[in-house]
């Protein structure tokens, strides 16, 4: 691990001389890709430099314990090279675990669909509810949101809703919010006050670039239509309302949000290239993998990962049996602790495999 790690470091300072060099900066393409990589390495190196400088502290506290006469001045020194030594075993595991390959598409943005499952009205409610915590988070972040395409309930909720959520990382950290959330709560409707319990589901897409996903027009069908808001009632008194079909895939994708008849199809088409895109990289992956299912979960549609719990103020996350107490903060975009707890979980588990 250790002679893997210096050479890294190696790369890390090569990197660093290359991005100083002016004449990089006159190919933007290229210094981009540098500073990609030396963002990816740069928490790996910034580890190994903290292990390396401890080593350095842990010999010179081995050494006074073995050197020093005095019993009380031993007896600290043994104590500092015990605490050392938990550090160290500490930044072994850090390293070990930061040497898992990332997954290349955690760079990308993301575009997310979120729609309404069981539970009718509640569920569309709810639907609104993970949207606005999903705008917070990516607020947080410094990250930007775009609604794609929405389709509103009469009582405010959402039957479903797409937006696109760009910045760094975002893919990364995002990714294992797939699945089924599921919401436990009283609704503002229920006069008995029972808990009823609604579902929503939750995609995220990696978002494609051009170079990753090639359309031809000849596999597209447009429609065009008059857009329409809840209850069916027209919005619009042009067709602007675009419906694009990709023939060979049989997927479909309407926006109608935008006035512009242009927008909304070049919306669509970012949709439909995310949706292509993912099912190309989920073929891969299970081809890799032999539709092995991870800790994680597959990021299944149809799978609950997820319970938020209104009157115990309760968010468990049954995938890595993660509860929380506090609903509220979560709602209002306090993601971090979660994703993080997802995050270290999925890196435990390819280390395992590596190892294993």
């Amino acid at each position: 691990m250790f002679s893997r790690l210096e050479h890294i470091e190696q790369q890390y300072q090569d990197l660093e001389r290359k991005i100083s060099d002016p004449e990089i900066h006159k190919d933007p393409n290229r210094y981009k890709t540098l500073m990609q990589e030396h963002s990816h390495l740069s928490e790996l190196i910034d580890c190994y430099r903290r292990y390396s400088s401890l080593q350095s502290e842990l010999s010179g506290a081995r050494a006074m314990v073995e050197a020093e006469a005095d019993s009380e001045l031993r007896e600290m020194a043994r104590d500092e090279v015990q605490r050392l030594e938990e550090q160290e075993r500490s930044l072994e595991r850090e390293l070990k675990l930061l040497l898992v390959p990332k997954d290349p598409l955690d760079e990308k943005s993301s575009i997310m669909e979120i729609r309404a499952g069981t539970g009718g009205d509640e569920a569309s409610l709810f639907a609104a509810d993970l949207y606005r915590m999903y705008q917070r988070y990516a607020e947080q972040k410094g990250w930007k949101t775009e609604l794609m395409a929405a389709s509103e309930t009469e009582v405010g909720g959402f039957k479903e809703v797409i937006f696109s959520i760009n910045g760094k990382q975002v893919f990364g950290s995002l990714k294992y919010e797939s699945g089924v959330h599921r919401v436990q709560r009283v609704p503002t409707t229920e006069s008995s006050g029972r808990i009823h319990t609604s579902a929503v589901t939750v995609a995220v897409l990696p978002e494609a670039e051009d170079t990753d996903v090639q359309i031809n027009a000849e596999e597209l069908r447009v429609d065009v239509f008059r857009s329409s808001g809840p209850g069916g009632q027209s919005v619009n008194t042009t067709d602007s309302a675009v419906r694009v079909t990709h023939i060979p895939s049989g997927l479909v994708v309407t926006c109608q949000d935008e006035k512009s008849q242009h927008k909304n199809k070049a919306k669509a088409l970012r949709v439909l290239k995310a949706r292509l895109y993912e099912a190309e990289e989920q073929r891969k992956n299970a081809e890799r993998a032999n539709a092995r299912k991870s800790q994680i979960g597959s990021g299944d549609r149809s799978e609950r990962i997820r319970t938020y719990n209104f009157p115990q103020n309760r968010v468990t996350d049954h995938r890595i049996n993660l509860t929380l107490y506090k609903l509220e903060s979560v709602l209002q975009g306090e993601l971090d602790e979660t994703v993080e707890a997802l995050k270290l979980s999925d890196r435990e588990e390819k280390l395992q495999e590596q190892n294993g």
